[in-house]
């Protein structure tokens, strides 16, 4: 029994070690350097992307600002669009699953009115299966998809702003 406990503490302690060396680490919060604080986040009435993002912000450091002469740093969002595609049919010609997209187009424009990140395109693409059975669902299961879609949109973009304010 001793043996066993050494062996599996043993085990533990070099898979922490190998952990520690392979470089992964949370990714954390993003970080806003003071220059661009607060932040002013430009999106169409409605943006699902606007929403997930003020979500994400919710617990940072970053404030945000609803007056464009206060904001250091401007995210405008120019568009969100949907679409889906047929992805697969039967024999009889009966969608089986179709192709969903996301698409987001935002830019990102510093203190002066410089781009900080030019104008860039989102493209989130997912499989949606169309099954006979569970009709009633689908429609609620598709609006999910495009709700974790913006968030995911939201997520993305941050990542891109911390790459670019490094």
């Amino acid at each position: 029994m001793r043996q066993t406990r050494t062996v599996l503490l043993g085990l533990l302690a070099l898979v922490l070690v190998l952990q520690a060396g392979c470089g992964f680490r949370l990714r954390g919060s993003l970080e806003i350097p003071a220059d661009y604080n607060p932040m002013l986040i430009q999106a169409p009435p409605g943006s699902a992307v606007e929403r997930a993002m003020r979500d994400l912000l919710a617990g940072s450091q970053v404030a945000l600002t609803s007056n464009p002469s206060e904001a250091r740093l401007t995210l405008r969002i120019l568009s969100e669009r949907r679409s889906e595609r047929v992805a697969a049919v039967d024999l009889n010609g009966k969608t089986l699953a179709y192709e969903l997209h996301y698409l987001v187009d935002f830019e990102v424009i510093g203190p002066g009115g410089e781009p900080k990140a030019h104008r860039q395109t989102l493209d989130l693409t997912r499989t949606f299966d169309n099954p006979d059975v569970e009709v009633l669902g689908k429609r609620l299961e598709q609006a999910m998809i495009y709700e974790d879609f913006a968030v995911e949109a939201a997520d993305r973009i941050l990542m891109r702003l911390r790459a670019v304010l490094r």
